[in-house]
Order: structure tokens, then sequence, then C-alpha cells
């Protein structure tokens, strides 16, 4: 033991010792646990103050949260997985090693404990223990109970001591579960196949971002972390599957901020025979579903407003946008005079456009005057062609292509497509992201696999994405995506 050792865990060091020197095991091997508090809790509402119920016995583990000594007799509080239950102990009615085991015991460690359950004369829900084993005896003090992890940077950090000390935290991240799970329901109940495609992989493409990248050195190659699953899913679609769906891992090497983490869950899916008009009915329907399965309501509030998910959402073409919040018309202003505003909109107003196309101007502009007012939801749809090179021209509006972007809250909650599936056209597009490469790093990639797809044949597609994570934001009401991530990418301390 080191002699500059915190005396809180030279004391509780001191006790694992002695637990040790009285032949009592601090770390068994198991416990046969049979109860939870929550289940407890529901099961035995019934009970009126003073209630015993003596013949039916409970068996709970947990880790102990607080103490009330009284001497002979203590209450302490129990927290397992589903919550707090109370436990009243008294001395006389347990063994000798179990009067050592809790006499050695301290908050935070991991104990055992057998009896019945009781209602106090104040009403409260309580166990009487029979029996009390010691199952982890902990070193590391926990947070001082009032104020918990006070610091946000040890809050996600060390997100064990959170889950420990948040009740909150753990709501937070069992509703994720739940999330996810509701998703899966819905596209399960209408056909879809959920399939895994490669995290590693020699072409990255799908999405505009930096990929992470690591050698393989078996094979001697570059391989790339998935950016995005949409090239494989859809070479399934092209090898006969009609609707198939991920919920995968991506990597983008990019900034971390509130809604940006460089590691993120995303729902991607695609179903053969629709366009992007039948997915956005699809997914307004789909995020509906999922808000009232987790929040029991299509109606939540949000970091303190409303947000309304029950469909028909508001359609909003990227043009329109621009006219409603910008004061410009897209289809007449010169690239000019569209440089010169993006210089006055952008807090630096540093001229960054010269090596932009007019459609990455116009989404830049509409980033910069329409997003901020868009907190119900919203379709963006019809964007230029120059940012979408996977995406079939739009049918009636030249120079534009069939893609939408769902937004709530001021975010951009998902993307999605009328997939092109033109092969010379796809090739063209390809051709000219690959030129590009020279000065924009997250240009798509030439991938001659999907090219070989693609020419193969597929058929009309709708595809979507949806960044879970943003949505769980909304649902938990969190204001930051590290709040919903158990473990958010964070710098080494040095």
């Amino acid at each position: 033991m080191s002699e500059t050792e915190n005396p809180l865990r030279a004391e509780k060091r001191r006790k694992l010792h002695e637990l040790r020197e009285k032949g009592i095991d601090p770390y068994p091997h198991t416990f046969e646990q049979k109860n939870h508090a929550g289940e407890l809790r529901e099961t035995f509402s019934h009970l009126n103050s003073g209630d015993k119920l003596e013949n039916e016995k409970v068996v709970l583990a947990g880790r102990l949260m607080t103490v009330r000594d009284m001497g002979k007799a203590a209450f302490f509080n129990l927290q397992d997985q589903t919550g707090q239950i109370q436990i009243y102990i008294r001395l006389q009615d347990i063994s000798e090693a179990a009067r050592a085991a809790f006499k050695l015991a301290d908050i935070g460690d991991i104990v055992g404990v057998k009896g019945f359950v009781f209602k106090t004369h104040k009403g409260e829900l309580s166990v009487h223990a029979q029996d009390f084993q010691m199952l982890c005896k902990t070193l590391e003090p926990l947070p001082e109970k009032y104020h918990g992890l006070a610091d946000v940077e040890t809050k996600y950090r060390l997100r064990h001591l959170d889950l420990i000390m948040n009740e909150e935290s753990r709501r937070v991240f069992v509703a994720r579960s739940k999330i996810i799970s509701a998703f899966r329901e819905y596209l399960n109940a209408r056909g879809f196949l959920e399939v895994e495609t490669p995290v590693l992989q020699p072409v990255y493409g799908g999405a505009a971002a930096h990929p992470f990248s690591t050698h393989h050195r078996a094979l001697d190659m570059t391989l790339y972390l998935k950016i995005s699953p949409e090239i494989y899913l859809k070479r399934l679609i092209v090898g006969g599957y009609e609707k198939v769906y991920e919920i995968a891992t991506n990597f983008r090497n990019e900034g971390i901020d509130r809604s940006h983490n460089p590691e993120f869950r995303m729902l991607e899916y695609y179903e053969a025979y629709t366009d992007y008009n039948y997915q956005m009915k699809q997914f307004e329907e789909m995020i509906a579903f999922v808000a009232t399965q987790v929040t029991g309501s299509t109606k939540i509030t949000y970091q303190g407003k409303e947000i309304e998910f029950k469909p028909p959402w508001r359609r909003l073409t990227v043009y329109d946008g621009l006219r409603e919040y910008g004061g410009i018309d897209p289809e007449k202003i010169s690239d000019a005079e569209l440089r010169a505003k993006l210089k006055t909109w952008r807090e630096s107003g540093d001229d960054e456009t010269e090596q932009k196309s007019r459609g990455e101007m116009i989404m830049e502009a509409f980033e910069l005057v329409a997003e901020k007012h868009l907190w119900q939801p919203t379709f963006v749809m019809d964007h230029p062609v120059e940012i979408s090179p996977l995406t079939k021209y739009h049918r009636s509006k030249p120079g534009l292509v069939e893609r939408f972007e769902p937004f709530a809250a001021c975010m951009e909650i998902g993307n999605a497509y009328t997939e092109l599936n033109d092969p010379e056209e796809q090739y063209r597009r390809l051709k000219e992201q690959e030129a590009k490469r020279v000065i924009d790093e997250e240009a798509h990639p030439m991938d001659e696999d999907f090219m070989h797809a693609i020419d193969v044949g597929m058929p009309p597609t709708g595809g979507v994405g949806i960044g879970i994570e943003r949505i769980v934001m909304m649902l938990t009401d969190q204001p930051s995506i590290r709040d919903i991530i158990f473990f958010p990418t964070m710098k080494i301390n040095q």
C-alpha cells in the first residue's frame, strides 16, 4: 500500500484485509440473485403500512448506497439495475459471519441480501434482511452523494461512476436501447432483412466525410473504417434482396461538438421499387411509431420546446427555404451575388467559395440561413446535383435530384434518395467526384466493385439513413450527443 494513499481508500483496504483475516471471501465467485428492486416495488405495491410477508423469501444483490446505523440495527439502500430499495438489518437476526461482513461494509460495496418484504409504518417498501453477504469489497470511494459528478468531463470519462450515481443517466441509456429495438420492430414487421456489412473497407463511400484508415499487414493494404454502409447495402439490393437494413457503427474523422462524435450509430435501409416520395411517408410514420413506443406520444418536449412528430411533416424545398429565410431567389441570383451573400452571412466574413460549385454554395447558404428555423419536423427536399453523386435526377426540376434531409430541433436527423441506378450516369458522376478529390478530400472515390454491381442492374430503389444518436437526444431530452453515448470519444489524459 502506498504511504500517500487516500485515507478513505486506506480505510477500505484495511477492512478488505480484515475480512480475509476473519475467513470471509470478499470476492466470491457467484451469488444466486433472484429478485430486483423494481420488480419488488411493482409486485408488492399493494401492501399496507406495517404489513410483513415473512414466508415469502427474496434474494437481492446490488451496490450499498447509503447507511443509517442505529447500533444494533441499521437501514441501508441497495441499488441494482432497476433502482434502489431500502433494507432493514438487525444484527441479532443474522449469523456471526454475516454480522462481521456487515460491520466491515462501506458505501459502494456490492452485497447480497436474503430476507422478506415488509412495509414500514411510514409506508416505505423494504426488505428485512435475514442474511448478508459481501460480494465485492471496493477500494475506490464513490463521489459524495449530494453532489455526485459535478465535473462533466469526469462524467463522460468515468461513465461507470456516472451510472452508479445518476439514475437519470441510467434511464437515458435504457431508453436508447428501447429506441433501437423500436426501429427494428418497425422494419422487421414490414419484411426488412437485417444485415451486416464490413467495418473495414478497401474503398470508403456513401457519404462526404474524412475516413479513419489502418494498415492490414497480411494483405499489405490500406483499409478504411466505414463512413457509411450505403455501397454494400445497394449491392445486396442488386443481389436480389428487396428490403435490407443495418444498424451500423460508422466512423468519420471529423470534429466533435454537441451533435457529432467520430464514432456513431446509424440506421440505413434500402427498399426496391420505391422512391423518395414513398420513403418520406415511411420515414415520418416510423419516427412517430418509435416516439410513441418510447415516450407514449408523438409529442415530446426537447430542451423546453415542444416537437410534434405526428405525420404529415412539413415539406420544404431547398430553393423555397432560401426564398423564405434568406430573401434570395436561387433560380435568379448570379454566382457573384451568391458569393457576396455568403460572405456577409458567415460569422467570419471570409470568402471561402472560390473553389465551390454553385450547388455547394446554395447548400451552404441554406445551412446558414434556413436550418436554424427548422424546429418542427421538416423534410428539406430537392438538392443540387453537385452534392448528390448517388442520387437520381429530379424528374421535373432540371439541375436538382430527388433527395430529402429530415430536420427536427434544427438538426439534420437523416438523409434519403431516389437512388441512382443508371450505370452510365453513375460512372460519369463518380468520375467527376474522383477529379474533385484534388481539392476536396471528402469527394466520393471511384469504386469499381460498386460500379460492377450497378452494371449488373439495380431496380428502382429508395434509400434512407437515420442518425440514431440525434433521435435518442430528442426522445430523452439530452442536450449533447455525449450524454447518450456510453463512452464518447475523448482526448487521453496526459
